[in-house]
């Protein structure tokens, strides 16, 4: 993951941390059982910087990664300009080990028989690559032994996925608006992927958890590997894992963050979200960026986001922190600088042709907003250009819980214009390819769980820097 803030401030903190460790002000306690894997392993320690949002106080927060270890202060501190914090576990390593108590034993002997199986089954082979003889008269036990690894495995995961979800069951987050958000509702987000073991122990859930909990502000956040090596020197800041934080963050701080510099931010706005207030609705992909990053932005923006996504489209979106940025990322939309890349799925089959341009004529129906319509004579002509990825069956669950299978077709779209709809047009739309997107509520069939469209990649110029800067973002389906 790119670091949702900057690293500087908090680096300096850490190293302070780690001072104070190797003093034995602070200690690094070791609460669980050591495998041997893990040993002379060091650990992720993180420090977050902020300020309390009443006081305006700077407050220290620390955190270890995992549940081997916890921080524990030796003395408290008198009261100065820092206010020190020890970020507690999202769920303690007490209560995980009780979830874990059921399977446990089980899973332990699973383990032991699977590995004796796999040795014996190595040691035939090496027996039987001497012998032609031995080896075709032990083939049929060899494929049974095969059969009662492969049935011994999948009782194991089926148990360690138990005990997975009885852990995740447990995690409850803080996010950017101070509301909790289960690990569970993001799991079902996930389409119902079980995270990594060890997701929301990270140094980053945990230290974002409590600054969202108690209304900090945040300046910093950075993480440190400290291992056995004291050479301070060779410390490295490291941003959130991908692994783990990466499957957690974005619902955490309501936004992927793709980048971010003193200019712009980048971030990926999920579907069924506004870019921007509407007319009732305030909370929007800008409105969650002020909120992350207030203390970042110019004073007197009320506008930061330099072009808008349909709410039914996911995807890349540009912001600006200050009005030089906002006003030269709209100078480069106008002036079609900036090149855009969407993936969608056709609800279909498209025949015919591999790629092509569609150019479409259109307005705003005014008798039955907000859709657009076709109009040769007074519409303004979207051109977008397209090109079929090929066909393949998508699943989803419909509202009544159904598995619903259909063919369709996966095209990749690069609109030349910036129209309303134009990508929505230029696919269901009779003069375009007559093939509305799966899920398209306005031109479609709204039988699927959100619109298969996603502003996949997009390449501008830096507004300061005049560097040209591309960034990707997978399509989540």
């Amino acid at each position: 993951m790119f670091p949702p803030y900057p690293q500087e401030t908090a680096y300096h903190y850490c190293m302070e941390l780690i001072s104070q460790i190797e003093k034995g002000n602070i200690v690094l306690k070791r609460i669980s059982q050591e495998s041997e894997e893990r040993k002379n392993l060091g650990v992720m320690l993180g420090c977050l910087v902020g300020y309390e949002a009443k006081s305006k106080k700077r407050i220290i927060i620390y955190a270890v990664s995992g549940n081997r270890y916890i921080l524990k202060k030796r003395l408290s501190e008198p009261e100065g300009i820092c206010k020190y914090i020890i970020a507690p576990p999202i769920v303690s390593y007490k209560k995980a080990q009780s979830a874990l108590k059921k399977n446990d034993k089980q899973i332990h002997l699973l383990s032991d028989q699977i590995n004796k199986l796999k040795e014996l089954s190595e040691t035939k082979q090496n027996i039987n690559s001497i012998n032609d003889t031995v080896q075709q008269a032990s083939i049929n036990k060899n494929s049974n032994k095969a059969l009662e690894l492969t049935a011994l495995e999948i009782k194991r995961t089926k148990l360690t996925d138990e005990s997975l979800q009885k852990i995740f069951n447990l995690f409850n987050f803080y996010k950017y608006d101070g509301k909790k958000i289960k690990l569970q509702k993001i799991i079902s987000e996930h389409n119902g992927k079980l995270p990594p073991t060890g997701t929301g122990e990270c140094c980053a859930p945990k230290l974002l958890n409590f600054a969202f909990k108690n209304n900090i502000k945040i300046i910093s956040m950075t993480e440190l590997y400290y291992g056995n090596s004291k050479n301070k020197a060779s410390l490295t800041a490291y941003p959130p894992c991908d692994e783990r934080c990466g499957y957690i963050l974005p619902f955490i701080l309501g936004l992927e963050i793709l980048y971010k510099d003193n200019d712009i931010v980048v971030a990926v706005k999920p579907s069924g979200l506004l870019s921007v207030p509407g007319k009732k609705e305030k909370d929007c992909a800008e409105s969650r960026i002020k909120k992350l990053y207030a203390d970042f932005i110019e004073q007197g923006m009320e506008e930061i986001a330099a072009h808008r996504l349909d709410m039914e489209t996911s995807g890349i979106m540009i912001f600006a922190l200050n009005k030089f940025a906002l006003e030269n990322l709209h100078k480069q939309f106008r002036e079609k600088l900036v090149q855009k890349e969407y993936v969608a799925l056709l609800d279909g089959i498209l025949y015919g042709k591999n790629e092509g341009c569609v150019q479409l004529k259109t307005r705003l129906d005014t008798e039955n907003r907000p859709y657009q319509i076709y109009d040769e004579i007074n519409g303004k002509n979207g051109i977008t250009e397209w090109k079929k990825i090929g066909i393949e069956t998508l699943s989803f669950k419909n509202e009544k819980n159904q598995i619903i299978k259909k063919k369709v077709t996966r095209i990749a779209f690069y609109p030349k214009t910036g129209r309303t709809h134009q990508l929505r047009l230029a696919s269901a739309d009779e003069h375009g390819l007559n093939i509305p997107i799966v899920g398209d509520s306005l031109y479609g069939k709204k039988d699927a769980p959100r619109l298969y469209l996603h502003a996949k990649k997009i390449t501008f110029f830096h507004p300061v820097s005049n560097r040209k800067m591309t960034f990707e973002s997978k399509e989540p389906y």
